[in-house]
């Protein structure tokens, strides 16, 4: 059996692998890359790429019924499904060779196409080779959750996996599970046409602010979809009419297509991980603050590692495990200031504590800023006025969190993110000059709100007419 000795290997080729792997090559490393399936993983092939490109594409079927409030006529668009198909796919394609075996063989790279798992401790089998390396990082990602419900494994459901390759639009899809890529896929699918259901057994967008999650369920609401919380699904059941789904052995709702979007599950099977000596649990790999599992030559990034699945995350994590397992610097994983980002119409975006964690932490101490969409001019220039900006400090200004519902909310949310990485208070969102007029104007205003109980109380309206009395 053929012998590969390297100075890191990693299994995996979704986003978090793919960089580590690139950075490790560049820097001179001898470096492997294991990959079972598709370079580019579950981002580029079955989430966040196709998903935006689906959206993009009811965004602008949208767009052409909502031209009315500008003067212009609005009309029903012709959507040609299997077309909307190949344009999600075309992208796919298009940012595919930045993924590719050439161009990480190009670098350097000895790429396995093989899946991979540990004989030993210092040890990986790999379609017929060994490989020995210095250090190990696994990035295997995460796959969609199934649940236990009755009947499931009988009928013909979708996952993010699967849905993607529809080239017929679905006449009803009913969508189980209320998180983000059930919420995005749930308007995409209903603004190119498709009627639509979400069960969600407890909240939709549970994760993030009620106060500004309702904003997004009311546009959704208004699209057209329906949404039923507390789903308590009991049968799944498919017939020449379609798949049924009976909640609480009552009501039965009965669609074309079934998505099951209700979380996701680490990406562990055939890894052999005991041979590696290396601790895991339903949830994922064990790690510590250094992203090391417990072998301490082996590093585990993304979604494998649990905590938050983000692509994002998972790009970061790269480069913690380069510094420590090339610089041998002791970096370590600070996920205290992680945004996400909900691409529905309008986007949900949000980083630090929400203001009821904060209000938990710090009690009485925090305080709530809030700036409305409709008192943004461009907002109003773009007749597009839904939501608005909150953000959580402290006493002492601190930036504790900040949450953002509105067009733009991923871009929007940027600036805030870099201010808590750097430590940042809330005045320097005052001092900022902002070009007018753009959305970004209301993360100043945001801000302004926290002095104007100082700067426009008695006391410092006194000062001012000592002063003019002064000069």
């Amino acid at each position: 059996m053929k012998t590969i000795n390297a100075d890191i290997c990693v299994i995996g080729a979704g986003s978090g692998g793919l960089s580590v792997a690139a950075g490790a090559a560049q820097l001179g490393a001898r470096t492997v890359l294991i990959e079972k399936a598709k370079m580019g993983g579950d981002c580029l092939n079955y989430g966040c790429v196709p998903s935006k490109a689906l959206i993009a594409a009811s965004k602008q079927a949208h767009l052409m019924q909502s031209g009315d409030k500008f003067g212009i006529g609005s009309v029903i668009p012709d959507v040609d499904f299997a077309k909307v198909h190949d344009h999600v796919h075309s992208v796919i394609a298009a940012i595919e060779p930045n993924d590719s075996v050439e161009r990480f063989e190009g670098l350097g790279v000895n790429v396995i196409q093989a899946p991979g798992r540990f004989i030993d401790a210092r040890t990986i089998e790999a379609g017929g080779t060994l490989v020995k390396a210095r250090r190990f990082v696994i990035a295997t990602g995460s796959r969609a959750g199934i649940l236990p419900i009755p009947g499931l494994d009988e009928v013909s459901y979708l996952t993010n996996e699967t849905i993607f390759d529809n080239q017929a639009l679905p006449e009803h899809l009913i969508i189980i599970g209320g998180g983000p890529i059930g919420m995005e896929l749930a308007q995409a699918h209903r603004r190119l046409g498709a009627k639509v259901t979400v069960l969600e057994a407890f909240t939709v967008l549970a994760k993030d602010d009620p106060e500004l999650t309702s904003v997004v369920i009311d546009q959704l609401k208004d699209d057209g979809i329906e949404i039923i919380e507390g789903a308590k699904i009991s049968q799944v059941s498919e017939d020449a009419s379609g798949i049924s789904v009976s909640l609480d052995g009552r009501q039965s709702i009965t669609g074309s297509h079934l998505l099951v979007a209700a979380g996701r599950i680490p990406n562990l099977e055939d890894l052999n991980l005991d041979a590696g000596g290396i601790t895991y649990d339903k949830r994922g790999i064990q790690v510590d603050a250094r992203l090391r599992t417990t072998n301490k030559r082996v590093f585990a990034i993304g979604d494998v590692a649990g905590g938050l699945q983000f692509t994002h995350v998972a790009g970061y994590h790269a480069g913690i495990v380069v510094r420590n397992a090339l610089f041998k610097v002791p970096a370590k994983a600070d996920h205290s200031c992680v945004p996400w980002v909900t691409y529905t119409d309008p986007e949900l975006a949000h980083v630090g504590l929400t203001e009821a964690q904060a209000q938990e932490k710090f009690g009485a101490q925090i305080r709530v800023l809030k700036w409305s969409l409709d008192e943004n001019d461009r907002a109003q220039a773009e007749r597009d006025t839904r939501g608005f900006l909150k953000v959580v400090t402290d006493k002492k200004g601190r930036i504790l969190g900040a949450s953002i519902v509105g067009a733009k909310a991923g871009e929007l949310i940027q600036p805030w993110v870099l201010a808590m990485s750097q430590k940042l208070k809330i005045g320097a969102f005052t001092s900022m000059i902002t070009p007018y007029p753009t959305l970004g104007e209301i993360s100043k205003r945001a801000a302004g709100a926290y002095y104007t109980p100082t700067l426009f109380s008695r006391r410092t309206r006194l000062v001012v007419r000592l002063l003019s009395k002064i000069g």
